[in-house]
Order: structure tokens, then sequence, then C-alpha cells
């Protein structure tokens, strides 16, 4: 007797129109981005679209924001493969409700709408309250290098482009002379109103890359005198250091060392909660968190309308002058002191008091070397680590997609809400 199989029937047509409501489970993560999207205020995006009467009827700004929200929240952040994954996955199909937008039209309105969904961690962050998170009470702050839209290869620094300016001057006065050499020979043999095109081609291109030099150097000088200012230093005759280095795909980016290495990159700054949701993020142009403790604290407050109570950080954000100012004010900080080896444990606190001359350093190493201070600093690596690894390893987001400071600021902003819309879909669902 042959085997008997379910009905397969490719090719036949579907009776009764599919509602898409019975594509998914109700308790999927397409379903609780649009619900929770739908509790968001969207007025500075749709307002844009109402005083417009003109041309085609756009598509509707509440599903291409659903689409991208939900794109960034499972790792998809390119707008060719958003665009993709409207034809062949069924999540994306249900968001869009069957509309398929190109690529353009998802840069676009990401590009255009990027301050406004800025906006959208503000108002997350006050939802997940409503639903019941806890106010800030404890925070893990941590940094982490992401990758530019651009190649370190495209940077150039302060010394070598006055060497390559030379170099360029000269080139340019040579092809000039041989110009002015060739146009005589072919006004003796061709006569006055033929001209090659050859030499002028290859003058234009120098000269280009001549004046792309000239303004790059400026801008060099002009981020070292307000390096200088900001120092209260005279800005007068102050040079740029010879190494200082300059990215001519983007200007705003910086060369920083990672664990891969030297990169072309930002400094991307989060302070996360005992719940692993994000209660501040940033980000920065400087290669260290030396500066970044005190006005981290001051974007918490900002984002999360709220104070922490402890803040827990590793070496990278212990100074003296920080130690001093979260001194000032009422936040118990455990910073740690030193670099820390991988599953290193801190050794046994030393007896007696502290020597009258210790510095702050000396008095928060010792406050992490009692046993409560350890056992409080151990958990900063359960709480904030996994957030960044959740981040750049699970969903993939190792590199900007966009360029310019203003615009990885508003791109890392979407990227640190979606992270708590997942926080909130698995506390939820």
């Amino acid at each position: 007797m042959a085997k008997t199989y379910r009905p397969y029937v490719p090719e036949q047509d579907l009776l009764l129109p599919p509602s898409l409501q019975d594509w998914l489970p109700e308790d999927h993560l397409a379903y609780f981005v649009s619900d929770l999207i739908d509790q968001l205020d969207l007025s500075a995006i749709t307002t844009v679209y109402e005083d417009e009467e003109r041309g085609y009827p756009p598509y509707h700004p509440v599903m291409l924001t659903k689409v991208l929200v939900y794109a960034y929240c499972v790792g998809v952040f390119s707008s060719r493969k958003i665009q993709r994954r409207l034809k062949e996955d069924v999540a994306f199909r249900v968001l869009a409700a069957g509309n398929e937008p190109d690529f353009r039209t998802i840069a676009d309105f990401r590009k255009t709408h990027l301050p406004a969904l800025t906006g959208f961690f503000e108002q997350v962050l006050r939802l997940a309250r409503e639903l019941g998170a806890p106010r800030v009470g404890r925070v893990a702050l941590d940094g982490s290098k992401v990758k530019a839209n651009a190649s370190k290869h495209k940077a150039m620094s302060y010394g070598r482009m006055r060497e390559k300016q030379t170099q360029l001057r000269d080139e340019v006065k040579q092809l000039l002379a041989q110009a002015e050499a060739a146009d005589a020979a072919e006004d003796a043999t061709y006569g006055a109103d033929r001209h090659g095109e050859e030499l002028p081609a290859e003058l234009q291109r120098r000269e280009s890359r001549l004046k792309r030099i000239r303004e790059a150097k400026r801008a060099l000088e002009a981020r070292a005198k307000e390096e200088a200012t900001a120092a209260g230093q005279s800005a007068d005759s102050v040079k740029p250091d010879p190494k200082a280095q300059y990215n001519f795909t983007d200007p705003e980016s910086r060369i920083m060392h990672s664990p891969d290495g030297f990169v072309q990159a930002y400094n991307v700054q989060v302070a996360v909660d005992d719940l692993q949701l994000i209660v501040g993020q940033a980000v920065t142009q400087d290669t260290n968190d030396k500066h970044q403790l005190m006005p981290m604290v001051t974007t918490i407050e900002q984002q999360s309308q709220s104070t922490p109570t402890q803040l827990l950080a590793d070496a990278g954000y212990c100074s003296d002058e920080n130690l001093a100012a979260i001194g000032q004010t009422t936040i118990d900080a455990y910073i740690s002191t030193r670099k820390q080896k991988h599953g290193e444990r801190p050794g046994r606190c030393p007896r007696g008091p502290l020597p009258t001359r210790a510095t702050r350093v000396d008095r928060m190493a010792r406050k992490l070397h009692t046993k409560a201070g350890a056992a409080v600093y151990a958990a900063r690596k359960a709480i904030v680590e996994p957030v960044i690894g959740q981040i750049k390893q699970a969903r993939g987001f190792r590199q900007f997609l966009l360029r310019g400071f203003d615009n990885v600021q508003g791109e890392w902003s979407l990227v640190c809400t979606t992270h708590n819309i997942l926080k909130l879909y698995r506390l939820c669902v």
C-alpha cells in the first residue's frame, strides 16, 4: 500500500483571501513592536506629511516606522536588506500590510526623521516605567568602539598633509609647464583653435586633491585651537600634532584602538540598570572614557528623569578628577582603579587605616578591596557587558551606516531603543 501524505499542491490557488493576522503567532515580536509603536507619540513624524498635498501619496509614516524599528530589533540595518525582507519575510510583510517600499524610500525616511526617531529612546523608557520597571537604582557604565562608515586608509596625518601639499604644488607647477609647452607645440602644428584634453584633466585631479588637503589642514588646525581653548591655553600659536588624523570620508570619526586593532570609529557609551535596560546612551569622539563619567551621569538624569543611587564603572573612567566630581553627588560610586585580567579576583583588603596622604584613587582601591565593595563591583560585568555583546554580537551591529557625528548619535539612539524594546518584549511576553 502506498504511503499517504498530507496534501501538497504548490500550484493550488487560495480558496479564500488569507488573513495577515493568521500568519504569525499572537505573541510574535512583530505584533509587540506594532502595539508599542501605536502607544508612542509620532506627531514629529506624521506632521511633516500633513501639510503637503502635492505629488503621489506617500507610504504611511506609521508603517515605515514600524518596519524600521522591527528591522533594527532583528539585526537588519541595511535599507536594501530591509527591502528584500519586505518581499521574503512573513513578519516584515505583516507589519507593512503588503506594502513594498524600495530601499531608497526607507533610507530617506530614516535620514529625514532621525531626530524624531532619537526621541523614541526616552518615550520607550517612560513606557517601561509604566509597565512596572523600577526606577533607576544601580547602574553600570561602559563604553565600546563602533566602526564608522569610513576606512582608516582614507585618513591622513597633519604631518603627511604638509608633505603631500608640497609634493602636489610641485606636480601642479610641472603640469602647468607641460601644458603650456604642449599648447605651444599644438598651436604650431594644428593651429590656435585646437588643444589636448589629457593634461588639463590630470591637472584638475591634482588641484582637487590639493584643495581637499588644504581644507583638511584647516579643520585640524581649528580642532587644535578648540582643544587648547578648552584646556585654558592660548590658541594663537598652537599647531596640530603631526600625528593628528583627518578622515576624508567621515571627518568627524576618529582612529581608535579596539580589540581589532586601530579602527576608524566612534566611542559609544551605555548606562544599564539591573534589568539590563539602557537608561542612558551617548556617542563621543574621545578615544577613551576618561572624560565621560560625569557627562554620562548628566545624560542618565536627562534621559531617564532619575539619578542613580549606585554607579559601577571600569578603570577607563578612573581619575582623581572624576572621583572628586562623583564625590560631590549623592551617588555611591564603585570605579575600578586599574585594569583587571580576565577572571582575576581582588586580593585581601589591607589591614589598618589608610595613610593620611592617601589619594582619592587609593581610597577607591581600598573600597573595592573590602568584602562588600568587591561583591558590589563584581556585578558590573553581569549587568553592562552582556548588553554590549547582545548589540554587537547577537544583532550584529558593528558598524554605523550613517556618517557625521549627529547622524551617528541618532543611529546609536535607535539601536539602544530597539534593545530596550527587546527587553520589554521578553519581560512582558
